[in-house]
């Protein structure tokens, strides 16, 4: 019985999926469904209960995972510590994120890890933020990073930077030869948002609450990108984190408008799963995406 084994079995026991786990293990279903056969003939049990429509473990199947995490913890550990040991710093960093974060604020921390290890193959991976926490739970990547931070029991959140959102406008749009703008005036304007499940759609949401103003989204988007480009052809405003358009402010395809008498912040963070091991390349680019001495304005590259 190998330890990739362990690590196939646990992985389909916290999704529940053979697609999932296989995907994660980069092997097909029916070899998920061979190796759960293998474990099953090896130690003489049921490991899932095929009566039950949805997925269930038996209690030997129950136990075995109990193990099979202890073995894996402790396999993890020990490769961690023989990397330290070596002074190694290499290996793959998967992590996962929102398309904000990874195309704009990201960036100049991955270029500065990536000079000082270049031995260290790093994947990014761009999801919906309800999407980050579940690749972080299920163990899938090694950490992800989110705006507006949910606490969750088993996770671990780091502080990682604080944006600023902004309104932004097509520069021929009434609105761009004003100074500021209070949000009393965009009651009548066309807004592009967010979908309501992304964390910025809920922070906007609650600053017009709180002005006690109603906006109903002519169009809405699951990511920026998008959302700026519907601005840039004039089809409504939007108000974004102001790090994600600095390259088109800069060019003149869009204007950034202040908002008057307020400054909303966005926070953003990393977060982990509790009691993960960490290699020593996820300690190295832990510690560079929470140091608060890189000044990342100067590594900032457009």
């Amino acid at each position: 019985m190998h330890v990739e084994n362990f690590k196939t079995f646990s992985d389909l026991v916290e999704s529940e999926s053979f697609s999932r786990a296989a995907k994660l293990n980069g092997i097909t279903q029916s070899a998920v469904s061979q190796q759960l056969r293998a474990m099953e003939k090896h130690f003489g049990i049921l490991i899932v209960d095929r009566r039950q429509k949805q997925f269930r473990l038996t209690p030997e199947g129950q136990r075995l995972q109990q193990a099979a995490h202890q073995i894996l913890h402790l396999y993890d550990g020990l490769n961690s510590e023989l990397q330290e040991m070596k002074r190694v710093v290499s290996g793959t960093l998967h992590i996962s994120t929102v398309y904000s974060i990874g195309l704009h604020e990201l960036p100049p921390y991955l270029k500065a890890f990536m000079t000082e290890y270049p031995e260290v193959n790093v994947r990014v991976e761009y999801r919906r933020a309800d999407k980050v926490y579940e690749d972080v739970l299920s163990n899938s990547i090694d950490f992800g990073l989110v705006a507006y931070p949910q606490k969750q029991r088993e996770l671990e959140i780091l502080p990682f930077h604080t944006d600023t959102l902004v309104l932004v406008v097509n520069p021929e749009h009434p609105l761009a030869t004003v100074k500021q703008v209070a949000l009393e005036e965009l009651k009548s304007q066309k807004f592009i948002g967010f979908e309501p499940d992304i964390p910025t759609r809920r922070a906007t949401d609650e600053i017009f609450a709180e002005a006690g103003i109603e906006i109903e989204p002519v169009m809405e988007f699951d990511n920026v990108e998008t959302v700026k480009r519907a601005v840039e052809i004039n089809a409504g405003i939007a108000i974004i984190p102001q790090a994600t358009v600095t390259r088109e402010a800069s060019q003149g395809h869009l204007k950034i408008i202040p908002i008057e008498n307020g400054t909303y912040t966005r926070p953003l963070a990393l977060i982990l799963r509790k009691g993960r091991i960490q290699t020593p390349a996820m300690k190295k680019i832990v510690e560079i995406l929470t140091e608060k001495n890189l000044n990342k304005e100067a590594t900032r590259t457009d």
